[in-house]
């Protein structure tokens, strides 16, 4: 029962230390750079998050060109530059992977 005690604080923690800073931070106060800097940072993080996922497998090794994860992200990168649509982009980058995963 303490890990979910540990868990639940955590959490709470978590929201009011992100709370706090979209109550705090008024953006009409920042000035334009600040401004053009902080736009930044969405196209900074997603990589981060999204290439580890991608290229290691669960014991941190590079994945091979012919792994199930590639082709779908690989899929999703050229249906993203043609389409242009985020939706569009996600439903052909999961129904690649499923398909190479269950028909292969």
């Amino acid at each position: 029962m303490s890990i979910w005690i540990s868990i639940i604080i955590a959490g709470i923690i978590n929201y009011l230390s992100r709370l706090g800073s979209v109550l705090l931070i008024k953006p009409e106060r920042l000035n334009e750079n600040t401004k053009k800097i902080l736009s930044y940072v969405p196209s900074a993080v997603f990589p981060a998050i999204i290439f580890p996922a991608v290229f290691l497998n669960e014991s941190n090794v590079i994945v091979q060109i012919n792994d199930p994860k590639i082709i779908g992200f690989i899929v999703s990168i050229i249906i993203g530059y043609l389409s242009k649509s985020i939706i569009t982009t996600i439903i052909s980058g999961l129904l690649s992977y499923w398909l190479v995963i269950f028909l292969f």
